[in-house]
């Protein structure tokens, strides 16, 4: 790279002592804005004349007054010295804040993160903490995302992973609903012959495996309600629009307050881990990202025993599922006394 010699023939710390005399009007005042004395004021100036070849103040009436070839260079530098202290301010802004950005499950991110993200901003109060609530993971290579809240099996290539939320699924709908369905059989499995099924169709466990699972598959199965997000599904069954298969994460709220309660206690509720912490295992070197992992891990701990202990206040027995499907059962603790 070739530089222009005409650059490098400027004297910026002089433009710069000019420039604060022609702006404030005396050299006192740009000494005092300075920190400097006014006699090295004077000589940055009288270097710069010298430098032109031309006079760029004037004295009358005891006033510093600029001369024409003055005003002109103070009219370009006063502009490029304002525009250099935004940008040094905006350096500064940018360094002192520090950003989070994370992306999450839309329905994972409404019903369990978002309630909590005020108790998270109360732990980190200078973050600033950027959520996207999408469905899609996060592409680490061209993405500007420290991490992701994943709902899954937790084995993604090249990744690191750690579960911090377990999830309890049980068949729930809403108690109208269920008095609906006794009416027409005393026997959990006539009940579920005879509801109407709300299918989560992101969900880690479905009614196809689950039936099957069961052997409660039939010809007078009605299966016609699908969703592609948790939070709608449920809505549907606290409405009394059927019997939906979902996450007691999602749910727990309803669970306590009795709008949603189980289908029946002769079900069991499968246990599993099914949140998961993931990003580039160098991210994990990143202050926030450990202090959001601790943050979660406590939360998550907190969670997992208020569900096992809401379900089984509400008569359902709790399995751990293992096999295939869910990889990582042994991370899945006891339940709690």
């Amino acid at each position: 790279m070739v530089s222009d010699p005409m650059v490098n023939d400027f004297n910026l710390n002089a433009m710069n002592y000019f420039e604060a005399v022609a702006r404030l009007g005396g050299v006192t005042k740009a000494a005092e804005e300075l920190r400097v004395s006014p006699s090295a004021v004077s000589q940055q100036i009288r270097q710069l004349e010298q430098q032109f070849g031309v006079r760029l103040f004037r004295r009358e009436k005891r006033r510093l007054l600029l001369t024409l070839d003055g005003e002109r260079l103070f009219q370009t530098t006063t502009q490029a010295f304002r525009m250099m202290r935004d940008v040094r301010s905006a350096i500064q802004r940018q360094r002192e804040n520090r950003h989070f950005n994370i992306r999450v499950s839309p329905s994972f991110a409404v019903r369990w993160l978002g309630p909590r993200v005020k108790a998270f901003l109360d732990h980190c109060p200078d973050w600033d903490l950027r959520i996207d609530a999408a469905p899609n993971f996060s592409d680490f290579e061209t993405e500007v995302v420290d991490l992701d809240l994943r709902y899954g099996e937790g084995q993604w290539s090249g990744l690191h992973t750690e579960c911090m939320v377990h999830d309890v699924v049980l068949p729930m709908c809403s108690p109208d609903y269920l008095a609906t369905l006794r009416a027409a059989s005393n026997d959990p499995i006539g009940q579920l012959r005879a509801a109407r099924l709300i299918d989560s169709v992101k969900t880690h466990y479905r009614w196809d495996f689950w039936l099957a699972q069961r052997g409660v598959m039939g010809e007078r199965m009605i299966y016609p309600l699908r969703f592609d997000r948790s939070s709608m599904a449920l809505q549907l069954a606290v409405d009394g629009g059927g019997v939906v298969l979902e996450s007691s994460t999602l749910a727990l709220n309803e669970l306590e307050s009795g709008a949603l309660v189980p289908l029946s206690t002769a079900f069991e509720a499968i246990r599993f881990p099914a949140y998961w912490i993931a990003c580039p295992a160098r991210h994990t070197n990143r202050r926030i990202v450990r202090i959001f992992s601790d943050w979660m891990r406590s939360e998550g701990r907190l969670h997992d025993a208020r569900a096992a202990a809401l379900i089984t206040r509400l008569g359902c027995r709790i399995r751990d599922e293992t096999g295939p499907q869910v990889p990582g059962a042994q991370f899945i603790g006891p339940l709690p006394e």
